[in-house]
């Protein structure tokens, strides 16, 4: 964290309605809710691998025709036979994809990898993209996100006090635990939302020139930048293609080793 950074004029960042220790703390609570979302995030990617194995492994199978059928009585002689149980395979590549996509909700928030169609506000000063950020996690991001948590409790609940299993005999028997991760999903992204909420609202009423790592928002002196959380890559038309490209990598292999 840095207190140092040039305002632009007309452009400014802060409002000096909080004091330097206050806004100490808020960044560093933001900060900390930020790691959570991205460990929780960093972790739940690990489900695409074993979603696009058993995907991929169920379409092959299936291609085999009579073949599976026999090799799925041969192998229910040593209890294997659900390896090749395509109904199984399928409920298990979904109840993956659900706890994937629910899982790094919040991670796309907080690294501003969501869908945006903003015709308006790239164009908006840096105090207007800051308010527009802090109303629409309040009135919007943050009580929707809630309301849809509230209701998946409820079906997590229900689910939990009958012991929901699959509608078929020979799908997976635990459906509870798929809806219980969904809402536990959720609940990762209200607190995603709650510290873009944050976010917003040290980047108004701040001292100005407190500077700290922004998630949907860019400093003045920093706009343009990044694009949806990541550094753009400044292309050299002096160059040739390849010369370029060279460069570019070398600069991205530059970046993780630190």
């Amino acid at each position: 964290m840095s207190t140092e950074g040039t305002i632009h004029s007309g452009n400014v960042a802060g409002g000096n309605l909080l004091s330097q220790g206050t806004a100490n703390s808020l960044i560093s609570l933001v900060l900390k809710i930020r790691a959570f979302v991205d460990w929780c995030g960093r972790w739940a990617s690990l489900l695409f691998v074993p979603m696009i194995v058993i995907t991929v492994y169920d379409v092959c199978l299936r291609k085999t025709g009579k073949l599976q059928i026999d090799l799925k009585y041969a192998a229910e002689n040593i209890g294997l036979g659900a390896v090749f149980e395509s109904t199984l395979l399928q409920e298990t590549e979904w109840h993956l994809h659900t706890a994937l996509f629910a899982l790094v909700l919040g991670f796309g928030v907080v690294w501003n990898t969501q869908v945006r169609v903003d015709v308006i506000r790239e164009h908006l000063r840096f105090r207007r993209k800051a308010w527009l950020e802090l109303l629409g996690s309040t009135f919007f991001m943050i009580p929707f996100t809630i309301c849809v948590f509230f209701f998946a409790t409820q079906f997590a609940y229900e689910s939990w006090s009958i012991m929901e299993i699959s509608a078929s005999q020979v799908g997976l028997p635990y459906r509870y635990i798929i809806k219980s991760i969904f809402t536990l999903g959720l609940l990762v992204a209200i607190i995603a939302g709650i510290s873009v909420w944050l976010q917003s609202f040290l980047a108004l009423f701040a001292p100005e020139g407190t500077r700290f790592e922004l998630m949907t928002l860019e400093w003045p002196e920093d706009e343009g930048s990044t694009i949806e959380g990541k550094e753009r890559m400044d292309v050299d038309l002096t160059v040739s293609v390849e010369e370029d490209l060279a460069k570019q990598t070398e600069k991205v292999l530059g970046d993780e080793k630190k």
